[in-house]
């Protein structure tokens, strides 16, 4: 079953905005307040984020999409980034996302049904002389394998 969207709660989402003190030059902050508040940016959030600061809505849509930090659908509770960069691609990187992909049942760039996990690949994480590597949520996991992949995800 796919998770469904939750609804926005608009004194959350104003009082996001009050603590940025309605400006919009803190117009990438709030968002990011927001996308922390419900792990994406729900549609009626965004509006109501225009509304509040007084500019169009395409302006708030527009700093949405530009920021690929930014989701404007569902994302899991924990996230998963798998570095295909180059000296991850010649240690074996693939094997080990497509163990991810196989437990998860979820291609990169999905959500998993029950809204646990978002899985990203990413071009670099900075770590070659540990890779493969994959991160969850903020930790850094080197030299991976499938069945290292394999354990690590039962403890997530």
């Amino acid at each position: 079953m796919k998770k469904e969207q939750e609804d926005v709660d608009i004194d959350a989402i104003d009082s996001i905005i009050e603590r940025h003190n309605v400006d919009v030059e803190l117009l990438i902050s709030i968002l990011q307040d927001v996308q922390s508040e419900y792990n994406y940016l729900p549609a009626d959030a965004l509006r109501r984020v225009a509304e509040r600061l007084q500019v169009p809505l395409i302006q708030v849509y527009s700093v949405a999409t530009f920021f690929k930090a930014f989701s404007l659908v569902p994302r899991g509770r924990h996230s998963i980034h798998v570095c295909l960069g180059t000296a991850c691609h010649v240690r074996g990187v693939q094997q080990v996302l497509g163990q991810i992909e196989r437990d998860l049942e979820v291609k990169a760039g999905g959500t998993t049904d029950d809204g646990e996990f978002t899985l990203e690949t990413v071009n670099c994480l900075g770590a070659c002389a540990l890779g493969p590597i994959v991160m969850v949520d903020d930790e850094y996991h080197g030299q991976m394998t499938p069945e290292k992949v394999r354990n690590l995800l039962k403890t997530v």
